[in-house]
């Protein structure tokens, strides 16, 4: 079986993999357009007062950087699933896959973890080419930073699942997509000093990924309960998502909508 698994997750990850160089120019637009907003943004702040604290300043401008790259980075995670599941019932191969031997589940499985591991690539070299610009070098550190993106990006899968979902029911929710995209910026801004904003999704993530990266501590040095608070947030957040779609894949079976788009 562990065989069988493997060899779905190489074909999935071929896919992913085609997919995204086939359509390199989308992909690379879509970063550029936000590195132009966080230019745009950078410029503005460098415009502030000069009477304002320098340290301030850079603090501001440190968990920008981060804070960009984390919501970027979920952005692709959310949507790449759903607008695969989307894509898929357009094709009017979405029934295929639920002929799979391995099962659905599985397939989307393979999808997540392939679209996560592929989109690191890209997403690295946008975090550098902020830091380029901004002159702000951060810490780079793989071993800590990849389980804490894992964890941070779950919740956000959680929501590609329910929009996943929707999309099988109502087809058309593109307008939905972008009302998601300020919700999860909207839980960037907002600080982890209040309590119940460790309960939003990425918020508790994006805070232990900028001790790591500017704090300069490393996984095992950040506060277990803090790290055990954004996995339980996560894990909720995908739980939640993997129910909205199983239900409105039930309605979307009544229905006979999954070959029709």
């Amino acid at each position: 079986m562990n065989m069988r698994l493997g060899t779905l997750f190489r074909t999935v990850f071929r896919r992913e993999l085609t997919m995204m160089t086939r359509y390199a120019v989308n992909t690379v637009s879509s970063l550029v357009s936000i590195y132009i907003l966080f230019v745009l943004i950078f410029l503005g702040m460098q415009r502030l007062s000069s009477t304002m604290a320098g340290e301030f300043l850079n603090d501001t401008l440190e968990g920008t950087i981060i804070g960009f790259f984390v919501w970027t980075f979920t952005i692709f995670a959310y949507s790449d699933l759903s607008w695969s599941l989307t894509g898929e019932a357009q094709a009017g191969t979405l029934e295929q896959l639920y002929l799979s031997p391995f099962g659905f589940r599985r397939v989307c499985a393979c999808t997540v973890i392939s679209t996560f591991l592929l989109n690191l690539i890209p997403h690295t070299v946008f975090l550098v080419a902020m830091m380029a610009t901004t002159g702000h070098w951060l810490r780079l550190d793989v071993v800590s930073l990849l389980p804490l993106m894992a964890i941070t990006v779950m919740g956000a899968y959680g929501f590609g699942f329910a929009l996943g979902g929707l999309a099988l029911v109502y087809k058309r929710i593109q307008a939905l997509f972008q009302i998601v995209q300020f919700i999860f910026l909207a839980c960037l801004v907002v600080p982890t000093r209040i309590p119940w904003v460790r309960f939003l999704p990425l918020s508790m993530g994006n805070s232990l990924i900028y001790d790591v990266m500017v704090q300069e501590k490393r996984l095992w040095e950040l506060p277990p309960m803090s790290v055990l608070t954004a996995l339980g947030v996560g894990a909720v957040y995908l739980a939640i998502g993997l129910i909205v779609f199983s239900r409105c894949e039930c309605v979307a079976k009544q229905r006979g909508l999954l070959g029709h788009y």
